[in-house]
């Protein structure tokens, strides 16, 4: 091949690839081309308290065998939106009547959106200081953890919602019934959820 012909060739091969590199960059998905690299996703709500760890035995004082006080509750990395918080703690491991209804330890709605917990032994009362409502099994205040010394250990499950709106249910006279009003009004509005668990059984 004489040095012209190779010259040819070589301007031809040159011209096809900066034609074919422009035309993969032109086909290629809108906003790769200099796009800012992924962030990380950002922490889910986690809710925790310095009174137990979690899935370990809740201490006597904040239970019906003690002084049957609330433990002070922290909650984190709350969404963004949040207006309200509803907590719901439940002991699974009792039905009501035989149905799928557990036991109403302590459920507390339109906590408003910018707490960052509640603190040891908040006063019986059905509203709050802050607007916030409340309600248990045993009347408008926290009802401490009650398992008998006999049978298994219960799992008393303490549940943060973070909601983009307030609920708009007053207390009723059942626990339940003002329970079911607050979780159907909630549908729909839910941006965050954090459990936290502790344990109980009465010493024999």
């Amino acid at each position: 091949m004489t040095i012209k012909m190779w010259r040819g060739t070589f301007a031809a091969t040159t011209v096809f690839g900066m034609a074919l590199t422009a035309l993969l960059a032109a086909q290629a998905p809108a906003g790769r081309q200099g796009a800012a690299p992924a962030q990380p996703p950002r922490p889910g709500l986690t809710l925790s308290t310095t009174a137990f760890a979690d899935g370990t035995a809740i201490p006597l004082k904040y239970t019906q065998a003690g002084e049957q006080v609330s433990p002070a509750l922290s909650w984190t990395n709350v969404p963004e939106g949040t207006q309200s918080f509803v907590l719901n703690m439940h002991d699974p491991e009792v039905s009501r009547n035989r149905t799928v209804d557990d036991q109403v330890h302590w459920f507390v709605w339109n906590i408003p959106g910018t707490a960052t917990g509640l603190p040891e032994g908040v006063p019986a009362g059905a509203t709050r200081p802050d607007g916030s409502q409340q309600i248990s099994a045993s009347g408008p205040n926290y009802r401490g953890p009650g398992a008998g010394a006999i049978g298994p250990v219960h799992h008393y499950t303490f549940e943060l919602y973070a909601l983009d709106t307030k609920i708009d249910v007053s207390p009723g006279a059942d626990a339940w019934e003002t329970r079911a009003k607050v979780f159907q009004a909630m549908s729909g509005h839910i941006l965050g959820k954090a459990v936290y668990v502790g344990m109980f059984k009465r010493p024999q």
